[in-house]
């Protein structure tokens, strides 16, 4: 089965490139050949149009892969924190790509 992966983030997210790194290693392992669809959201005509919850953000076929994840209902360039098993962070945790990327 082939997933549709996304990354948004914006110019100046000091997450993007270990959210990439992340992303990477996962699909490897996981759903090797993957395509990622990287998403500059900086423009915040973008992220309005994207519903962009901040950066970085992965989508799998369409869903955050965060469970908890509440639309925010706000879409601008900013840098996003996940409430994660070890409190917040400012990635998701490698665990919700791996379930993404199984299901």
């Amino acid at each position: 089965m082939t997933h549709e992966v996304e990354l948004l983030w914006f110019q100046g997210c000091a997450n993007h490139p270990a959210a990439r790194s992340m992303l990477e290693q996962v699909i490897a392992e996981v759903a090797p050949g993957t395509p990622v669809r990287d998403v500059d959201a900086t423009d915040p005509a973008i992220a309005d149009r994207l519903r962009f919850p901040g950066s970085p953000t992965i989508r799998v076929d369409g869903v955050d892969v965060d469970p908890t994840h509440v639309d925010p209902g706000e879409y601008t360039p900013r840098c996003r924190l996940y409430r994660t098993s070890t409190g917040l962070h400012g990635l998701p945790e490698r665990r919700w790509i791996e379930d993404a990327l199984r299901s």
